[in-house]
């Protein structure tokens, strides 16, 4: 399978962006860690960083994918990250730790970070990382979700990369998406896995959609006077909007000081756009929480109990027009398999733009052309 094949080769001005090709996991992971080296990012890292960006396109979060990694490349060109950096826990506990990333690539940190919770709620039954001096490390639920390995419940906050919310009522951006996700295992159910933005959308999503050339609903994104932007081209012009008005306003901000405060990171007016300021460290701060489930009861009992509510959730009454009642994750195995048989679809603009970093670099070989 080529990545090219569904594209017709002059695509109409204005069109490019709503066309769609798929390529091959295997190869995007190639070519993500060909790129990654040619900033001189060492092979262990290059894998780690690949690994974690792919699962996010193929858990279809597009917007935290493949679709970074110009920006990503951006970054590390102009000098904004610290290739050698000295990850290093910094204050420990028996069910406690501080993770002082040295502004390295995020998601090498934020992985360290999930190791290290898995270690101790094995050993405790419980544990809380905090990361410092870190970076955008994409998905949130892609950490969360290696708790699910181990039969360990994950938990996992941030502080988002750039802020595009006001604190409710203001007009500030003082506030960023700061997504929360939660993976909690069953048995012979898929895990339950819920990965949110606290705004309605990520920014990473109304960037998708800008690259696609669509269209997004009302109720998205705002100008400063409250009116609806329907135009993704025009996200700079206007602020996402809180779910649930106030209560996602509040959610936001004390996720962010609970990721960003409590481990000595940015918030507030200190947070870094890093797709703008490619030379400040953005000192993000993650946190990462795992939870041994004996703790409160034994392991198959609270496995089967979960297969149960899951199946009562699912197998309830749905609204009219709706064929079935959805469980957060449920669609998870069915889009993996789908990916790795058919390939993770890219719009025509991000393959674009992921073609020309690879004329950048000189790369001979690559999916895009």
């Amino acid at each position: 399978m080529t990545g090219t094949a569904s594209q017709p080769s002059h695509p109409a001005p204005g069109e490019r962006g709503r066309i769609t090709s798929r390529y091959p996991v295997d190869e995007l992971r190639s070519f993500i860690e060909t790129v990654l080296g040619r900033y001189d990012v060492p092979p262990a890292d290059a894998r780690i960083t690949a690994h974690r960006m792919l699962e996010a396109d193929i858990r279809g979060m597009a917007g935290h994918g493949i679709f970074r990694l110009p920006a990503y490349a951006d970054r590390l060109a102009a000098g904004g990250y610290t290739i050698d950096a000295d990850l290093r826990v910094t204050h420990e506990t028996h069910s406690s730790a501080l993770v002082d990333g040295g502004n390295g690539l995020g998601h090498v940190i934020v992985t360290r970070a999930a190791q290290i919770a898995v270690a101790k709620a094995n050993q405790t039954g419980l544990a809380w990382v905090g990361v410092r001096r870190s970076n955008h490390a994409g998905a949130a639920g892609v950490y969360a979700a290696m708790a699910l390995d181990h039969d360990l419940i994950g938990l996992y906050l941030a502080v988002g990369s750039a802020n595009h919310l006001p604190p409710w009522g203001g007009v500030e951006p003082l506030l960023s998406t700061n997504p929360l996700a939660v993976a909690i295992p069953a048995g012979a159910e898929p895990p339950v896995v819920v990965d949110m933005a606290t705004t309605v959308v990520s920014y990473g999503r109304i960037k998708v959609a800008a690259e696609r050339g669509e269209r997004i609903p009302e109720g998205w994104l705002v100008d400063a006077q409250g009116e609806p932007i329907t135009d993704p081209t025009r996200s700079a012009e206007g602020f996402l909007v809180p779910i649930g008005e106030h209560k996602g306003s509040g959610l936001s901000m004390i996720i962010g000081m609970l990721a960003g405060v409590l481990n000595g990171a940015a918030f507030g007016r200190d947070v870094v756009d890093f797709t703008r300021d490619q030379h400040t460290p953005a000192n993000t701060g993650q946190t990462i929480v795992m939870i041994r489930p004996d703790l409160f009861r034994p392991l198959d009992d609270f496995q089967a109990e979960m297969d149960h509510h899951v199946r009562q959730i699912r197998e309830s009454a749905p609204l009219p027009g709706h064929s079935h009642v959805r469980v957060p994750g449920d669609q998870i195995p069915a889009r993996r398999a789908r990916a790795h048989e058919r390939g993770i679809e890219l719009a025509g603009q991000t393959a674009e733009r992921l073609a020309r970093l690879a004329d950048e670099l000189d790369l001979a070989r690559h999916p895009f052309r």
